[in-house]
């Protein structure tokens, strides 16, 4: 995603020439080795070019990110250990809780970096700013002066621990509560902390790659700049307009008061499906229009969280990446799926068209705890005797999508980025051209790399630990966990590279199920152990990749950083799993479906355990092998491996034209990733908005778009999130709800249904 450096042309926004003189002063040292071409230039030229070279190629990063440093700031304060460890523990505490329900409530770091500003500023002027041990070693205060950006940085690298959800968890959750097996709360936080924190070891051998070069520019850092800037630095008010700082506020009181509506008052607001409302009995077009268990079409959610829960934020999605998973959604959605349903390939209008449950061949659902034996392993003769697990025809193409996105991954990183990374390898032992901010980070002590290759070796030796010494609840052998561990450093390098381009991440997850499900069948927990092992520890270590950007950007001390970051998983861990533990011991009925007025379902958690049915249960042999019903899938594999290849070729044929090199195939193939438990309407409004922002805006107002784009996307997530658990502390708790069709979420009761002749299912109408 590297854009030409003659395109950019417009300095950042600041309150005053400084930053623009400090780039000039800083600049010289390199400008000064070709003088007699410096020379030749006139004065104007002279500035262009240095503004052009003391600035990142991205453009959007060059809009975004200031290219000042001021190293005397300090920021390891006693405000930024108080303050983060409250965010922390707070939004692990408020995450974990959402969870479980229906409508999971994400609420993200933005939500502290915005409420610890006043915290902070007020801890400035109140604290006393007496120095302790004046004259030693040991000097310190608790308040050394204003509260700062730096402050600010690590206390929301704090709060992004207890704000990423802990997968690890799911494991737990199975055990207990959908396999009703004993796990203690000791070999729990075991497995909880050993998947969080084995991601230092990757993210710290592949720093060089992912964070230093300027390329590798992480989208979503971006609102978060945008929003730190918006909060510290003065702004003067343009006439007729408003600050950023004023923008935000004004658009944060909007998206508060508004989410009252889709999050209580009129809930329909989350998937409008209005084909369902003109034909209220007509399964094929409930079929189409539902947002919720159908295909979505002309379906739309009035609804942030609707928009944002799964895909993140679309207005931090390029218009290329956004464009490459609006390819990929309506190919699967509206071309793959259909033709698949309406050809009955696997017997696939025996069930519903979008679900992610499990059925028996004749649209049932299929009873999983009547193939489990005593010793929590298969009974071949009881699953011989239920018959074949089939599955819905979408979710069938999900896991062939899944497999597709696999190999393209590998292929388009070697193809499009192979030189890249064999560059920054031989870069790596030699001096090499650094940007604006990998040379201003050099004037801080760098992390050593022993001590993340430490942190690595003991993760992995507790992790074998515990598989072995608790054998009978993990289920793992020792060789798993090296086998887990090699697949997440082989994926960590194309993943993380695909992430900090398009801020989409392909999953792991199946490759890890499949692999352990074919050496290893019949053991579910093993398979959960394996997957959070081989996947979990490889999208840590890119969330920590994306927190070292961040700090990258802001100047942090990456010393500093490393330190907030172990700090604030351990914490993270220890809250989410008590609070999990809490709750799977005082809900009763917890994640039961069939409970009327629950609103305890944990959605997430039925997927997980839907797959280590499928992948360790049951086996993948049985259901994608020679003995299952769906082999033919595997061919998927093939597809995603030529389909970059293709590209490539594309891209060499016609090279001026630079659309062809936008395409994405990990990214177009592994669009519908997150579905299920996503669904058509989150995607749809996603690629709208996304539209809107990363195209239309950004092209034809892009000093808007400059301004506000990010801004808006910090206020919107913001004021969802106070509402939110406002409304779930005032009404929630206390079971408070309007039964009116307004909060019938999606009104479209016969999507489910399914339209083979003589299948019977209650509430549905039997076709002859």
């Amino acid at each position: 995603m590297e854009e030409p450096k003659d395109e950019i042309t417009a300095p950042l926004i600041s309150k005053d020439g400084k930053h623009e003189e400090a780039s000039n002063i800083s600049s010289s040292s390199s400008l000064s080795s070709s003088p007699q071409a410096m020379a030749s230039k006139s004065q104007p030229e002279v500035r262009q070019v240095q503004e052009v070279e003391e600035n990142s190629p991205v453009r959007q990063v060059a809009l975004t990110v200031p290219t000042t440093d001021d190293p005397s700031l300090p920021v390891l304060t006693f405000r930024m250990w108080v303050l983060g460890t409250i965010s922390c523990v707070l939004l692990s505490f408020l995450n974990q809780f959402f969870w479980y329900r229906t409508e999971p409530l994400t609420i993200t770091a933005i939500s502290a970096q915005i409420a610890v500003v006043p915290l902070g500023q007020l801890m400035a002027a109140k604290i006393t700013n007496r120095v302790f041990f004046k004259g030693t070693r040991w000097e310190f205060t608790l308040n050394p002066g204003p509260f700062n950006v730096k402050e600010h940085v690590l206390i929301t690298i704090f709060a992004n621990s207890g704000a990423g959800s802990v997968y690890a968890i799911h494991v737990v959750t199975v055990v207990k509560v959908f396999y009703k097996q004993h796990i203690t709360f000791f070999v729990s936080l075991i497995v909880v902390i050993t998947t969080q924190v084995l991601g230092f070891g990757w993210a710290g051998i592949f720093r060089r790659y992912l964070v230093e070069p300027a390329a590798m520019w992480w989208p979503a850092n971006l609102v978060q700049v945008s929003l730190f800037r918006a909060l510290h630095e003065k702004e003067e008010r343009a006439k007729g307009g408003v600050t950023r700082t004023q923008f935000f506020l004004i658009a944060l009181i909007c998206s508060f008061a508004y989410y009252v509506f889709p999050g209580y008052l009129f809930q329909m607001l989350t998937s409008l499906s209005w084909i369902c409302w003109i034909f209220p009995k007509s399964v094929l077009a409930q079929q189409l229009g539902s947002g919720l268990y159908g295909l979505g079409i002309g379906a739309i959610g009035l609804d942030w969280s609707t928009i944002s829960s799964y895909l993140g934020s679309p207005l931090a999605s390029p218009w290329f990446a956004t464009a490459n998973v609006a390819a990929g959604f309506i190919f699967i959605m509206y071309v793959l799926t259909p033709i698949c349903y309406w050809l009955n390939v696997y017997k696939a209008k025996t069930f519903p068209i979008f679900s992610d449950d499990l059925f028996t061949s004749t649209g049932q659902e299929y009873n999983i705890t009547a193939i489990i034996d005593s010793n929590f392993h298969l009974d071949v003769a009881a699953y011989e005797k239920e018959g074949p697990l089939y599955l819905s025809t979408f979710f069938a193409m999900t896991y062939g999508v899944g497999f597709a996105a696999l190999t393209a991954t590998i292929v388009h990183v070697a193809l499009f980025h192979g030189r890249e990374i064999w560059e920054q390898s031989k870069a790596s032992f030699q001096e090499k051209k650094m940007d604006i901010h990998t040379r201003q980070m050099r004037k801080y002590k760098q992390v050593p790399e022993w001590w993340f290759v430490c942190i690595l070796l003991a993760n992995i030796a507790a992790t074998i630990f515990a598989c072995e010494y608790y054998n009978d609840q993990l289920q793992l052998p020792w060789w798993g966990v090296l086998l887990a561990c090699g697949i997440a450093i082989v994926f960590t390098l194309p993943i993380g590279i695909i992430t900090a381009i398009t801020n989409q991440t392909p999953g792991l997850n199946i490759i890890t199920e499949y692999i352990i499900g074919y050496i290893y069948p019949g053991y579910p927990v093993a398979n959960m152990c394996f997957k959070v092992y081989g996947y979990i520890s490889m999208t840590q270590a890119v969330t920590f990749l994306q927190d070292f950007k961040l700090g990258h950007y802001m100047k942090i001390p990456p010393r500093t950083m490393f330190m907030a970051q172990i700090v604030g998983t351990l914490i993270a861990c220890i809250v989410y799993l008590g609070t999990a533990w809490w709750l799977m011991e005082t809900i009763p009925d917890i994640c039961e479906t069939t409970a009327s007025n629950s609103v305890w379902t944990c959605p997430s958690d039925t997927v997980f355990y839907d797959a280590s049915v499928i992948w360790g249960l049951v086996a993948p042999r049985r259901i994608f092998g020679d003995l299952g019903t769906y082999e033919a899938v595997n061919w998927f594999f093939l597809g995603g491996a030529i389909a970059p290849i293709l590209v490539w070729l594309a891209s060499k044929a016609f090279p001026r034209q630079e659309w062809i090199k936008l395409i994405n195939m990990p990214v177009l193939i592994g669009a519908t990733g997150m579905m299920p438990p996503a669904t058509a309407v989150n995607y749809t409004t996603w690629i709208i908005v996304g539209f809107i922002s990363g195209f239309v805006v950004y092209r034809y107002r892009p000093d808007l778009w400059q301004r506000y784009n990010y801004v808006l996307s910090g206020s919107l997530d913001a004021g969802l999130a106070f509402m939110g658990v406002l409304i779930y502390l005032c009404l929630g708790l206390e079971n408070i709800s309007i039964d009116w069709w307004g909060n019938d979420l999606d009104g479209c009761p016969l999507a489910s249904c399914p339209t083979a002749k003589g299948i019977d299912v209650e509430g549905c109408p039997v076709f002859t």
